[in-house]
């Protein structure tokens, strides 16, 4: 039995870190791909065709990203970290790297983050993965020296890409289709082909109507990101008002993304209040956080278990409101009342 719309309209959906509504445009491109589809790398018209439409997608893409250099089509972040750490062992990581990179990573340096969640020890390092901003508490890090690797699945399309030399984008996190990401490459020769598709890195049949779609989610009006650094600094205000803790409150972060603590509240309970109230949040990377583990970027910025166990994530995407972001303000301080009353 499906849900009926009057549930659905009532819900609100702040769990944009994980995967944010697919914009109008791109489903339209989707469909209009799907309807005409052939393998692009078949010789035939119609294959011609679907190549002519693949190569367009990814010129938009690098247009739209403002990236001069290479784009390798991908089926996600996942899949384009790696590519990108393929063949480099022992490359510095970041301990608060997201698990796909983590588990790319052949025998990483593990680089230590301060309690803000920026790194203090990748001085000097030849090569280093290290996101952009961090999908669990939003932390924004700095350039660092070396070859860059940089995770941008939650900045791209958001903010302007960084001076890096591999860069992860993934078109779920933008308003894009599921299953069709990028690897932007500034060179070639810094890569290890495999053979197949996409000029000989990866193999498998291209997504056109992926890449339509990717292409069309990142044309899309972005001037809905302007808005949410008030709309995050109302948040804020309101869970410290309410008694919560504001994870790396002083450290820069995304205004797309927080994480907050309930001290003495599980956030499985948190969780489970909160959608039935009607909000969709999340406890961490959307990747971890079904099997409710303890969250190891909170773990590496010194938060004890029982207090990295009491802490979920709020995040905004284009269609989050003022309203949704009043509304959600209220539960939250209802329910952390609610339990200090019934303690």
């Amino acid at each position: 039995m499906e849900p009926t719309l009057a549930r659905t309209e009532a819900r609100i959906y702040l769990d944009h870190a994980a995967t944010t509504p697919m914009r109008p445009e791109a489903v339209a491109a989707v469909m209009e791909g799907m309807a005409r589809w052939a393998n692009p790398s078949s010789p035939h018209a119609e294959g011609r065709a679907a190549r002519a439409a693949l190569e367009g997608a990814r010129k938009r893409i690098a247009q739209a990203l403002d990236w001069p250099h290479h784009v390798i089509l991908t089926s996600g972040a996942s899949e384009s970290a790696a590519l990108a750490l393929r063949g480099r062992p022992g490359v510095a990581v970041a301990a608060v790297e997201h698990d796909a990179v983590l588990r790319a990573a052949e025998h990483p340096v593990m680089l230590e983050v301060d309690a803000g969640g920026i790194v203090v020890n990748g001085e000097g390092a030849q090569t280093i993965a290290l996101q952009s901003a961090n999908s669990e508490t939003g932390v924004l890090q700095d350039r660092p020296t070396g070859l860059w690797i940089a995770d941008c699945s939650q900045t791209a399309g958001k903010l302007p890409l960084p001076d890096a030399d591999l860069i992860i984008v993934s078109a779920h996190k933008l308003g894009g289709p599921p299953g069709i990401g990028a690897l932007l490459v500034r060179d070639l020769g810094l890569l290890y082909p495999t053979g197949g598709q996409e000029r000989g890195y990866r193999g498998g049949t291209e997504n056109l109507p992926g890449a339509l779609g990717f292409a069309a989610a990142l044309e899309a009006p972005r001037d809905w990101f302007a808005d949410m650094p008030a709309l995050r600094a109302t948040l804020d205000e309101a869970i410290f008002a309410g008694g919560g803790e504001i994870v790396a409150h002083h450290a820069p972060r995304i205004s797309t993304i927080a994480s907050y603590r309930m001290p003495g509240v599980s956030s499985a309970a948190q969780l489970i209040r909160l959608d039935m109230a009607g909000f969709a949040v999340s406890a961490g990377s959307a990747c971890s956080s079904g099997s409710m583990r303890p969250s190891h970027v909170l773990a590496a910025m010194g938060y004890p278990p029982e207090a990295a166990a009491e802490v979920v994530r709020v995040s905004f995407g284009w269609t989050t409101t003022v309203e949704d972001v009043a509304k959600f303000a209220e539960a939250w301080t209802r329910i952390a009342t609610d339990i200090r009353r019934a303690a």
